[in-house]
């Protein structure tokens, strides 16, 4: 049996709003193992949800379940109305990170029109293209200036930082204007300010277009002043709710099923002390 919590969200929303995904009784085994079972959760649109816990508790594997990436054992996952189903149109995915080396030249804004037409084939009308051109550009313009990124999309993208390709590569998740933005790790290797460079980034796309963000993270600090509610997932179970009530001595005492203590420290990061031996190490350097 897994224990679940949940509260609404600080952002207002109207009790009757129809969630945008609905997670019923969901589990998922892989290779003979259960990872998590009897997951429900309710995303509002405009909602900012982090999905958190140490390696391999089954984050992405949530992530990727509600994106019909993954077959469930048990349960459902309704999204915009429908069972959940892989590359669905108003999903903005961004997988676990990519880094483009010094050598590839693409420009970053080519990078990002990739999110509209890398899967088109065939020579279209002379005509329509031209009108298509033109709609292109002006929806990849928006999807750059939304990510703070027009000063550097048309450099080659193995020029950019880390940071800066991130950017590019969330762009690419929203030129299509989607109301699911999924993102798996996407702070991942980068540096402290560019981790809360981003996750700005993330919060203001959310609340400017309404779409419920689904990020994926080891640690909450970086994005801690964005986040609604937090998804916390270790040892097959999950608690979700606001930060301060799901980062707690008990809470996370309960889902490890060993003593652990939450800290506040002056600047307000949280520190996670007495995670089982093979994940505190891990968290340390994380928390740092």
């Amino acid at each position: 049996m897994v224990n679940t919590s949940s509260s609404p969200s600080p952002v207002p929303t109207p009790v009757s709003l129809t969630p945008i995904i609905q997670v019923e009784d969901a589990a998922v085994v892989l290779g003979g193992r259960m990872i998590w079972q009897q997951v429900n959760l309710s995303v509002q649109p405009g909602e900012f949800l982090a999905i958190l816990g140490p390696n391999g508790a089954g984050k992405s594997t949530l992530l990727k379940a509600m994106l019909g990436l993954l077959p469930l054992a048990a349960g459902n996952i309704i999204v915009l109305g429908h069972p959940a189903q892989r590359g669905h149109v108003a999903i903005g995915y961004v997988p676990q990170r990519r880094h483009f080396e010094a050598d590839v030249r693409v420009r970053g804004r080519s990078i990002v029109r990739l999110g509209l037409d890398g899967a088109h084939w065939g020579l279209p009308l002379p005509l329509l293209q031209r009108r298509k051109t033109r709609e292109t550009e002006a929806c990849v313009q928006e999807a750059i200036d939304r990510v703070g990124a027009s000063t550097y999309a048309d450099r080659p993208i193995g020029e950019l930082s880390g940071g800066e390709q991130q950017r590019l590569l969330i762009a690419q998740a929203l030129v299509k204007r989607p109301r699911i933005l999924a993102l798996d790790e996407p702070l991942d290797s980068l540096d402290l300010r560019n981790q809360q460079g981003v996750a700005g980034v993330i919060r203001q796309v959310s609340r400017e277009t309404e779409a419920a963000v689904l990020l994926v993270a080891h640690d909450v600090n970086p994005i801690l002043s964005a986040v609604d509610r937090v998804v916390y997932v270790a040892h097959g179970q999950i608690a979700v709710g606001r930060p301060e009530e799901v980062i707690t001595t008990e809470t996370l005492s309960r889902l490890y099923n060993t003593p652990i203590e939450v800290l506040h420290a002056s600047d307000g990061r949280i520190v996670v002390v007495g995670q089982p031996e093979e994940e505190a190490s891990y968290h340390a350097h994380r928390l740092r």
